[in-house]
């Protein structure tokens, strides 16, 4: 786990990373909105998106993991998302069955839609511990974006 420390305030750089292949940009849900408008790797048209449509409904210091763990349908945001044609990658907890017929709890990587998740309700999230670890946009969705 790699820490930054910057005077008396320690940061965790886990799941703070940009990525991409030919179609899709992996977004690390660590990240809040100011991050990503500094972050070199960060492509400038989703730079241009987040202050131009996600900052005017959501706080700069809204991390990407809490945005989408509290993201419901029919909102601005969900709309926006929507069109960069968000996905989300989580861990969830499952029960897995033992030999001998105990269970222990483990986590599952999942990918879910952005319609999956909004319409998952925050009692759900919740019980199957739920923790959201990447987002991954769409490159065509990015560039389709009208600004």
């Amino acid at each position: 786990m790699s820490m930054k420390l910057s005077g008396n305030v320690t940061q965790y750089e886990d799941f703070k990373y940009v990525m991409q292949d030919v179609g899709n940009l992996y977004l690390g849900a660590g990240f809040s909105y100011e991050e990503l408008l500094t972050h070199e790797m960060v492509p400038f048209k989703l730079r241009a998106i987040v202050s131009q449509y996600i900052l005017k409904e959501a706080s700069p210091d809204t991390t990407l993991e809490s945005q989408f763990y509290y993201m419901e349908e029919n909102t601005f945001l969900y709309e926006v998302f929507g069109q960069l044609k968000a996905r989300i990658k989580v861990q969830i907890q499952v029960e897995k069955k033992g030999l001998f017929g105990g269970g222990k709890l483990q986590y599952k990587e999942k990918i879910l839609t952005l319609q999956e998740l909004a319409q998952m309700n925050l009692a759900k999230k919740k019980a199957a511990g739920m923790l959201v670890r990447e987002i991954i946009l769409s490159k065509f969705g990015i560039m389709s974006f009208n600004i």
